[in-house]
């Protein structure tokens, strides 16, 4: 008999767009058939779109989703790809509510389908607030192995359907997802399905969906593990692709069991699947970037996707000669080429000549469309009129850079891009209505020491390949500052950004309070400071642009803390 040739789809849908999935799906499908796939497995809610959100709540929308599950059915039997089988994510909804759904589909119709069981509700998944959960298990047996399916989160959970598929009896799980990237997530992922798969002695393929969604990207990275933890598969990142893998049905399968206590199962046997001239594929493992790359590929994606999918077609941001404007305009290009990104330079006062010159610079090496609006005159306006000094002039420039970003966004149509990081954020150093205006934040989520790792990356993939590193050096190399004040840096008011952010990683990501991040070796006053920052200043991240996740705890969607709080476990103790 031959293997059985798996095909994972990992495609970029578009949430609630439907009849775009639905096409998309049956393209793919057609490609993996002249590959000569005979299984083509597509991501977690693929055909709705991840995560719909509030969407699930709408029967309208889930009814939606199932008549476009029928119609998909038709679309691939009218493809050719009738005699296939193919497993798509979608959403349903029944009497006990909505329901994260894969379909197993073949001859036109849905064989068979499966109830995501684990809906998480941790960092940026609410899914016990939209769906209900399944009990049931699904076997379809084609070609000699029994295949068994689950969704995402089914196989991060001990417990669950996968011990329960082992005690019922498969041969491999084909397990649908839509993980948002972070930094070092793929390997974890890996991990987790390499574990599972040993568990019940059967390989596991796991296919990720990849794209952008507002603040989340998916990176794809999908993967077939064998029994034994191999690997034997895997797709590249951030790019839609069709990964082949063939799998031999086992020489000695184990019984099939009638019964497993707390689950009902729904054995579906189809038809073999014979493929004319078929010969054995070979592996394909795709390379492992490093971690910057990865970050890269993460930040492009996002801004791509989410200026595409939103129907923008160009940028603007201004251009200060910064290293995070500079990373931040680098970012656009290489997501939607230079003619489409507009940059600003911006000059007050108190602007530096290399501020002006590294803006200058950056525009020569990339090409991007570049205009100089100098905001002297009306801030002086503002400072004369209001008698402003102190921060209220410092801040008003801001605001009129702001103001002249947000009137060429309505002449012109460009989306305004903020250029925050994440350690200005944490410590509230942006400007309402100043900096922080705009739509999308590329780099919101990217801490201020791997901004310059970032830099220094892009330019030397430039150079390596023989074109012009897009950064100038003295963005890269000089002081940050805000230049709001003769002579200001961001050292008079914070401490080094590795120090910073060092603390902000253990505050943020991960929860620790002041007493354990001054037990690990950070000056008292130095974090209570640093914390205090951090506390205050929730008002200002709940009105800035989302931005790309790329971290393990993101501002926004994954941390959300309440702005009115009374809680500061600093301010307890002596000496602070």
């Amino acid at each position: 008999m031959q293997a059985l040739r798996l095909a994972l789809a990992q495609i970029n849908s578009v949430v609630g767009d439907l009849p775009a999935n639905s096409a998309a799906i049956v393209e793919w499908t057609v490609r993996a058939a002249h590959d000569g796939a005979n299984v083509v497995v597509f991501p977690e809610m693929a055909l709705t779109g991840y995560p719909v959100e509030d969407l699930a709540l709408r029967p309208s929308f889930a009814a939606a989703s199932a008549r476009a599950l029928t119609e998909l059915a038709a679309a691939l039997d009218s493809a050719g790809c009738g005699d296939r089988i193919v497993v798509v994510g979608y959403l349903d909804r029944d009497a006990e509510g909505s329901r994260n759904s894969a379909a197993v589909i073949t001859d036109g119709r849905v064989a068979t389908r499966y109830d995501k069981h684990s809906l998480p509700t941790y960092r940026v998944f609410d899914e016990a607030r939209y769906f209900a959960p399944g009990s049931g298990l699904s076997i379809t047996t084609v070609n000699g192995l029994r295949l068994g399916v689950v969704v995402c989160e089914d196989i991060w959970q001990p417990g669950g359907p996968v011990p329960a598929y082992g005690a019922a009896g498969v041969d491999m799980l084909l397990c649908l997802n839509a993980s948002p990237f972070e930094q070092g997530k793929d390997e974890v992922r890996r991990s987790i399905a390499a574990r599972r798969a040993t568990e019940i002695g059967a390989p596991i393929a796991y296919v990720n969906v990849v794209g952008g969604q507002d603040e989340l990207v998916f990176d794809g990275a999908s993967f077939v593990v064998g029994p034994d933890g191999s690997t034997w598969g895997r797709s590249p990142q951030f790019v839609e692709h069709l990964l082949i893998v063939d799998v031999d049905a086992p020489a000695d399968p184990g019984p099939d069991a009638a019964t497993v206590p707390g689950w009902s199962i729904d054995r579906i046997p189809l038809p073999d699947v014979a493929i004319t001239g078929w010969q054995r594929a070979e592996p394909y493992l795709a390379e492992i970037a490093s971690t910057e790359e990865q970050v890269w590929g993460a930040l492009v994606t996002g801004l791509r996707d989410y200026v595409h999918k939103n129907g923008f077609r160009s940028v603007a941001l201004g251009l200060s000669g910064g290293i995070d404007s500079a990373v931040v305009a680098a970012i656009a290009v290489d997501a939607l080429g230079h003619d489409a990104v507009h940059g600003v330079s911006m000059p007050s006062t108190y602007s530096s000549d290399h501020s002006r010159t590294d803006a200058e610079d950056f525009a020569s090496r990339t090409g991007i469309h570049f205009r100089v609006e100098p905001i002297a005159d009306m801030v002086a306006c503002y400072v004369d009129q209001l008698h402003l000094t102190g921060l209220a002039e410092e801040n008003i420039q801001a605001r009129c850079r702001g103001m002249v970003l947000m009137a060429l966004s309505n002449s012109f149509g460009h989306l305004v891009l903020a250029t925050g990081n994440k350690s200005e954020l944490a410590v509230g150093y942006s400007t309402i209505y100043g900096d922080a205006v705009g739509g999308f934040a590329p780099i919101k989520d990217v801490p201020k020491s791997l901004v310059w790792d970032l830099a220094r990356w892009r330019n030397k993939s430039a150079a390596d390949r023989g074109d012009i590193p897009p950064i100038p050096e003295s963005s890269i190399d000089k002081p940050p500052s805000a230049e709001l004040r003769p002579g200001q840096l961001d050292t008079d008011s914070l401490p080094d950004y590795d120090e910073l952010d060092a603390i902000v990683f253990r505050y943020v990501d991960h929860d620790q309070g002041f007493a354990d991040i001054v037990a690990a070796g950070f000056d008292a006053a130095v974090v209570a400071d640093i914390l205090r920052k951090v506390d205050a200043s929730e008002y200002k991240r709940r009105q800035y642009p989302i931005g790309t996740k790329v971290t393990s705890r993101a501002f926004g969607r994954d941390r959300r803390m309440p702005i009115t709080n009374g809680w500061r476990d600093y301010a307890t103790l002596d000496g602070v």
